[in-house]
């Protein structure tokens, strides 16, 4: 592995709104275009759960994480890009560990690996993926290939 970027602090320990809506009456093509526009406005993280309504109706929970400085910028993408009658929401603590970052020289370029730091010890490591699409794509090879690459690299440190 090489160098190592410098530590991001700003994930531990931050007070964060969670916003869901149900959506049972809109269509399934919105929801990747209303998911791009919360992550663009600032939401920390953005997902989906299929759930059943009243009246058995298939429909879909949307859930978004964001800081309490966005909450009305989140609500007014809601209201605007989805057909929901209400949004919920509610404050929720979270504890995400200090992030460092290397970069890992592979064959056919660099590869960022994101690590967890847990009270001072590394937990998790995770190859970023869009550096590996990136080079699986350049180089017309399969991602699997690059992620074991990344691995082999990341387990020789």
């Amino acid at each position: 592995m090489e160098k190592k970027l410098p530590p991001n602090h700003e994930h531990i320990d931050s007070e964060m709104i969670k916003l869901e809506v149900n959506l049972d009456n809109m269509s399934g093509e919105w929801l990747g275009y209303v998911m791009d526009l919360l992550f663009h406005a600032g939401a920390n993280d953005v997902y989906y759960t299929p759930i059943y309504m009243k009246k058995n109706r298939p429909a879909v929970l949307l859930q978004l994480l964001c800081s309490k400085s966005k909450l009305d910028k989140m609500k007014d993408i809601l209201f605007s890009e989805t057909t929901t009658l209400g949004v919920r929401y509610y404050p929720l603590s979270v504890h995400r560990l200090e992030r460092t970052f290397t970069e890992v020289i592979t064959k056919w370029g660099k590869v960022t690996v994101k690590e967890g730091i847990f009270e001072g010890e590394s937990v998790q490591k995770s190859p970023e993926y869009e550096d590996c699409r990136r080079i699986a794509e350049e180089n017309g090879i399969p991602l699997k290939k690059v992620y074991e690459e990344v691995w082999k690299e990341i387990n020789k440190g």
